[in-house]
């Protein structure tokens, strides 16, 4: 089984909130569901959100709408990922993040072609940058995730899920893809409301994100780039360095 983990929280420390927030008509974590359920190898997709008494409005939302769901550890989201996996008889992972409402199918699909062909642990799109951040793609092989459950020590690690993977070439075989041409400083991901904005401005121009073709949202910005500035002064990755930083500090 090809086990698609969309990992959410209404906690989110710099967007409270936002997987039941509105992008012109639909939710956010509606919006993704939708999105990964054109895949034509996934399998399964559920919700892997955490125990904290705030994600309870989330679950009934997800019961609302018949979506499965997984509750764990908050902060070891590792740990969470894990064992949602483990409660299925999964073969491959494939962890899409609550915040990328553009996720394209098609990527998915490629990208788990590539760990079954090459016989690779992980495949991504991430490792050189080179897709606008949003349409980042991770898949992997359970056992790699339960060694990566197993072994990661460090909290960088356990909060973002796969580093341990793919930093230990030794441990694990590591694939990565790329896009037809650097467009790694587009951002279309929200984790603050000026990420909103910009995809709300989007909608009103194409129309609902649900439907929307990553290919026709390129051509809008490269003929239209002042709306790519809306949101363009974060920095890429910001999660995951700030966990990196906050390592260092200890």
């Amino acid at each position: 089984m090809n086990l698609a983990i969309i990992q959410a929280r209404m906690n989110s420390k710099r967007l409270p909130g936002k997987v039941l927030k509105y992008i012109g008509n639909e939710i956010l974590i509606d919006i993704i569901y939708k999105r990964i359920s054109k895949s034509k190898s996934v399998d399964k997709i559920i919700v892997a959100c955490t125990t904290d008494a705030s994600d309870d409005v989330l679950v009934e939302h997800l019961n609302n709408n018949n979506i499965g769901y997984f509750r764990g550890d908050e902060d070891d989201v590792l740990s969470r990922f894990y064992l949602a996996a483990k409660a299925y008889s999964v073969v491959n992972v494939i962890r899409i993040t609550c915040d990328d409402p553009l996720k394209e199918p098609d990527f998915v699909d490629k990208a788990l072609d590539l760990l079954i062909t090459t016989k690779s642990d992980y495949v991504s799109n991430t490792i050189t940058p080179s897709y606008p951040e949003g349409l980042d793609v991770e898949v992997f092989t359970f056992k790699s995730l339960e060694k990566a459950y197993l072994e990661a020590e460090l909290f960088s690690e356990r909060e973002h899920v796969t580093p341990y993977i793919w930093k230990n070439t030794k441990l694990f075989k590591v694939t990565d893809f790329r896009f037809i041409f650097d467009a790694s400083s587009l951002r279309w991901t929200v984790d603050k409301n000026v990420d909103l904005e910009f995809f709300n401005a989007v909608v009103g121009k194409l129309g609902p994100l649900s439907m929307i073709r990553y290919e026709d949202l390129l051509c809008f910005l490269i003929k239209n780039p002042k709306f790519a500035e809306i949101n363009n002064t974060t920095v890429r990755n910001e999660g995951y360095l700030k966990s990196l930083k906050d390592e260092i500090n200890v």
